[in-house]
This record gives C-alpha cells, sequence and structure tokens, in this order.
C-alpha cells in the first residue's frame, strides 16, 4: 500500500512513524522547522520518555493552504478516522506520544468495505488498536463534541486540560456548551448517548495535557477554531437550535486568535 502522510505533526508524526516502523514505505509532507529537523535528525517519537524508532520516512514540503487537496480528492476516495491518543511535538520533528492508541475506521456510506478493512488491518499492525464503525459519523461527532471546547479554551487561558476541568466555574461553563452541541447532534440525527460530566471524568484522566490548540498557539500556529467550533455553530443554525454559550465560546476564542495573529481578520 503507498501511504503519505500530510503534516508531520503530533498525530501525523506518530503514525508515519509507527507505519515506517513496521516496515512500510511511507511519504511525508512537511516544511519549515519541522522539515528541517526530520532530514537532519529523521523523525523521533518518544513514548514513556524512551525513543522509538521511526523506520524510513521520505521527506517532502508543501502546504494546502487554498484547499487544492479537498478539491482535487474526491469524497468517494475518502475513509474517516477518529483518533483517540494524546500526542504532542515538544520540537519540531519530535513526537510525544503520552497516552491512548486508539483509532475508529470507517466508509461515509457505513459499508464494511474490503478497502476499510485492509486500512484498519494496516494500522493494526503498526502497533495501534485499530477497529471498525459502522457509522463513522457518530464516532466524528463524539470526538468533536468532548474537543470542541477543552481545545479553545486551552488556548485562551493557557491552561492545561486538568486545570479547565478542577475549576468549577469554567467546567459547568463546558458542560453548558456541550449541552447545546449534543441537542445540534440529536437533530441531525448524531445522538450523544452519554453526559458532559461523564466525559469530563475521561478527559481528567489524562491528566496535564495541553490541547492541540493550546499547542498551535504556543507555536504561533493558525488554530482550527473553523472546524472545531464555527461548523457547530453553523450547523446549529441551520437546523434552529439557539447556542448562547458556543458563540460565546467562538467569538471570545476568534477575537484571541485575531488579536495573536492567528485567525484570519
Amino acid at each position: 500500500m503507498r501511504i503519505a502522510i500530510v503534516g508531520l505533526g503530533a498525530v501525523g508524526g506518530l503514525l508515519a512513524a509507527r507505519l515506517a516502523a513496521a516496515g512500510e514505505t511511507v511519504s511525508a509532507l512537511a516544511r519549515g522547522d519541522t522539515l528541517r529537523n526530520v532530514e537532519r535528525d529523521g523523525l523521533r517519537v518518544l513514548a514513556g520518555g524512551e525513543p522509538e524508532d521511526a523506520g524510513g520516512v521520505e521527506r517532502r514540503e508543501t502546504i494546502d493552504g487554498e484547499g487544492i487537496i479537498g478539491r482535487a480528492l474526491p469524497a468517494a476516495r475518502v475513509v474517516g478516522c477518529v483518533v483517540h491518543l494524546a500526542c504532542s511535538t515538544p520540537r519540531p520533528g519530535v513526537i510525544l506520544h503520552a497516552s491512548g492508541n486508539r483509532l475508529i475506521f470507517g466508509e461515509p456510506d457505513g459499508t464494511r468495505s474490503a478497502r476499510v478493512e485492509r486500512i484498519a488491518a494496516l494500522f493494526a499492525h503498526a502497533g495501534f488498536d485499530a477497529e471498525l464503525s459502522p457509522r463513522i459519523q457518530q464516532e466524528v461527532w463524539f470526538k468533536l463534541w468532548g474537543n470542541m471546547t477543552i481545545n479553545p479554551i486551552s488556548a485562551i487561558t493557557g491552561a492545561t486540560t486538568d486545570r479547565i476541568m478542577d475549576d468549577p466555574l469554567v467546567r459547568d461553563f463546558v458542560s453548558a456548551t456541550m449541552r447545546e452541541a449534543a441537542a445540534v447532534g440529536a437533530r441531525i440525527g448524531l445522538p450523544i448517548g452519554t453526559t458532559p460530566e461523564e466525559r469530563h471524568r475521561i478527559t481528567r484522566r489524562l491528566g496535564a495535557f495541553r490541547s492541540s490548540m493550546l499547542q498551535d498557539v504556543d507555536a504561533g500556529r493558525p488554530v482550527e477554531l473553523d472546524a472545531l467550533v464555527a461548523s457547530v455553530a453553523e450547523i446549529a443554525r441551520a437546523v434552529g437550535v439557539a447556542t448562547p454559550n458556543i458563540d460565546a465560546l467562538l467569538g471570545l476564542a476568534r477575537l484571541h486568535a485575531r488579536v495573536h495573529g492567528l485567525y484570519p481578520q
């Protein structure tokens, strides 16, 4: 199988390293300091303080600022994947795998195709806990439901997830925001079968973790507010669900990002 990893950030770098170490031929797209460090030192993964061998990853440079890949790649060529693991990049080209190992794959139409089975088997061989879902959209929404609050709040405040969860006022705001998102999901046929408080207990077990959006702010990279928050607000408007807390979170996080030059004016 021909494999290309677009972007050697925390998760992309871990996927590339694991696949290469399992004997697959992996091409990766990178730029800037990440590209230079990987070309000089190779791609390195730290797990429990010990380095993992990343194997032979080919390095090439590209970016997709105008959505060229999205237009060029038909939806029928896409298989969904939801990632349940925690990674960070202490420096470009170095991946720290903190916890979790779960990848969920699924065809958009829900079929158990030969290609999705082959992809799941590939990642299982690379050491991941890979599984298949008959409805990947549900898995995507559940992951988004958990991430759409912690990420922007951490970006605004600079707080790790444990401090967000341990502050009762902030935790209550997170819960209220998640209840709004759950109402949106229910309206579009993607109900959430758990409570915000049950989800908080899972998040709290991650400890003092720096969210991906906080890592982006620290590194001066653009933040993914549109994908994580604005998309939910847009869907809510389309289906007639009021989301005052989601809107407030989006406004605050967007203003913070614009002030720091991390989101378009």
